[in-house]
């Protein structure tokens, strides 16, 4: 008896390489596929304002980096002791405004050089539910534990999120023609709008995104919700909170993430370099100058070898064994 509801992924007709810079924004869940990438080292960046949720504040992030908008201090908000943009996650915010904005412009900067370069943008949409700043009406993308009596609630409507989102798209594309845009939705349940209301927002999502598939040059669509939703589908699957999703899910995800959108002999490459920076976490139960030596020189022939075939920057890797030889 089966007890799992499998289903097929349609292969990509566009692999990510060590080649293919990739950006992910969206939910926290955008992070945790990124970094899984990261992990093999391969050339990603994401969220460059910090996770955001709703699908007006990944415009504005995606807006604030492509006009190269310099923040300043009139951007910012003082609360509490500390300065905070609306724009960005709770990451840049500081008691003093100039590191704030140095952080935030520092890697504005960042996000639209690697932009320029990327050939895959990964969106990751947790909620179509926004909070407006009352005092501007400003959708934010964070409310850095402001009281909430500050803020609008408003769940947004399948047209508004299609209407914004094709300009969006219109845009992307005409300033990075060579883009792969992929939608996904995050498992992640946004548990404060209660279960009925959690639902109804991930459907607004869905209903959006699947109207903006019909775009003029059509997105991808990565079933990352259903995989847990319908696929694991059992709390086995969560973290202890019972809204996230376990390593486990994450890591099964990622299975069928790297399936989708990576070659064979590139995931072997992933593996190679994914054992790489474990080995550099490994604690020895030996003395032996020879054994740690040998584990040392093995490492690093590995790492000269794997930076024979792709592009990689295995620097930090190769001072930790170089180091950790023993003359």
């Amino acid at each position: 008896m089966e007890l799992r509801t499998t289903f097929n992924i349609e292969p990509s007709p566009y692999k990510i390489t060590y080649t293919d810079p990739v950006m992910f924004i969206g939910s926290c869940f955008a992070s945790s596929i990124g970094s899984q990438m990261e992990m093999g080292r391969m050339p990603v960046m994401i969220n460059p304002a910090g996770a955001v949720f709703n699908p007006v504040s990944v415009c504005n992030t995606i807006d604030t980096i492509i006009s190269g908008k310099e923040f300043v201090e009139d951007d910012l908000h003082y609360h509490d002791g500390t300065w905070l943009s609306f724009y960005h996650y709770t990451d840049f915010s500081s008691d003093d405004p100039v590191k704030v904005l140095d952080k935030i412009n520092k890697k504005s900067k960042e996000a639209l050089d690697f932009l320029r370069g990327a050939r895959f943008l990964f969106i990751t949409l947790g909620t179509a539910r926004v909070y407006k700043w009352k005092k501007t009406g400003l959708i934010v993308s964070n409310c850095h534990k402001i009281p909430s009596a500050l803020f609008e609630p408003e769940l947004l409507t399948v047209n508004e999120i299609v209407t914004l989102w094709t300009t969006q798209l219109d845009r992307l594309y005409s300033h990075f023609p060579q883009l792969k845009v992929v939608f996904t939705i995050s498992p992640v349940r946004h548990w404060k709008d209660g279960a009925h209301g959690n639902q109804v927002s991930k459907s607004v999502l869905f209903l959006a995104v699947e109207e903006l598939l019909n775009h003029s040059v059509p997105p991808q669509y990565f079933p990352a919700y259903e995989l847990v939703m319908d696929d694991l589908r059992d709390y086995r699957f969560y973290n202890d909170d019972m809204l996230h999703p376990s390593t486990a899910a994450i890591g099964y995800i990622w299975d069928a993430f790297s399936t989708c959108f990576m070659e064979s002999k590139t995931m072997k490459i992933w593996n190679e370099v994914v054992n790489i920076t474990k080995a550099c976490n490994h604690r020895f139960n030996t003395d032996s100058t020879i054994k740690i030596n040998n584990f040392a020189e093995r490492m690093l022939k590995q790492i000269s070898d794997i930076e024979g075939k792709v592009p990689i920057n295995l620097s930090h890797e190769r001072n930790y064994f170089q180091n950790l030889l023993i003359k």
